[in-house]
């Protein structure tokens, strides 16, 4: 006698597209039926222009710039600090411009400003090193630098070890009115070599 049950083959064979699924199996021939007059669009006859990407904000030296005024907006109505640390006093070793209170010192010494930019004078002339510094300062003014450092050297290698170039960026630096003030910072950032200059706001 033979079975009335369906074979297992029939039973594995797929269901055409759309059955158990409540699609018709017309469905995909009623699709391609509704595009069939449908063109793809012709690619564009020209280039796309190259857009520089936005600057990226400087958050961070924002930041610092605004930490900066704020310290000297407190100090000037702060008080005088007699020493510093436990550096030793030169005739240029530091500058403060008058009526400024002494604590701008001590801060520059201690790095509390971040410093923006530097410049090294290393391998110049005292003219060269002159006028590399000239245009440095004009260059942080422009872009609103507040605290930079000026790597000059300690001289060892001068003609009678005498630190020309030293003494003479020092002197330069008192001399501008852009200067509120300078001083050698610790060993680490340069120690006699150099000096952390704070200058101006920029109008």
């Amino acid at each position: 006698m033979k079975s009335r049950g369906v074979s297992k083959a029939a039973a594995r064979s797929p269901s055409p597209p759309g059955e158990g699924r409540g699609e018709g199996p017309s469905a995909h021939d009623d699709f391609r039926a509704a595009v069939r007059d449908v063109k793809p669009l012709p690619a564009p006859n020209r280039v796309e222009p190259f857009r520089e990407p936005p600057r990226p904000i400087p958050v961070k030296r924002l930041e610092d710039e605004h930490a900066v005024l704020e310290d000297l907006s407190r100090l000037a109505h702060g008080y005088d600090v007699a020493g510093l640390d436990d550096m030793e006093i030169e005739d240029d070793a530091l500058f403060l411009r008058p009526g400024l209170p002494r604590d701008i010192l001590r801060k520059l010494r201690r790095t509390h400003w971040v410093i923006q930019e530097h410049l090294d004078l290393h391998g110049l002339t005292s003219e060269e090193a002159a006028l590399a510094t000239g245009q440095f300062l004009a260059e942080c003014r422009r872009t609103g630098l507040r605290c930079v450092r000026i790597v000059h050297g300690k001289g060892l290698r001068s003609k009678n070890r005498e630190p020309v170039l030293k003494h003479r960026i020092r002197k330069l630096l008192m001399r501008r009115d852009d200067v509120l003030a300078f001083v050698e910072p610790r060993a680490r950032e340069g120690g006699g070599g150099a000096v952390v200059v704070l200058l101006e706001a920029s109008a």
